[in-house]
């Protein structure tokens, strides 16, 4: 299904930048639009505090905690 989409216009500067991101990306990104939907997607949501939280096990703190420590962070 495909949504309806409307033009959002940005600099040729940043369009330029965009596009070589995406040419770099791999195939993660099949154009500019998809690109640019995604990064507003993000910025959306974390502007609405619904970015994804990531809570550890104890295990996996206990684990973290050991790692930053062995390199001298703890």
């Amino acid at each position: 299904m495909v949504k309806d989409k409307v033009a959002v216009y940005v600099s040729k500067d940043l369009h330029d930048l965009v596009k070589h991101r995406v040419e770099k990306s791999d195939g993660d990104f099949k154009n500019v639009e998809d690109y640019v939907e995604l990064v507003l997607r993000e910025v959306v949501k974390e502007e609405n505090g619904e970015e994804e939280k990531k809570t550890y096990t104890k295990e996996e703190e206990e684990q973290i905690k050991k790692r930053m420590k062995s390199l001298g962070y703890l």
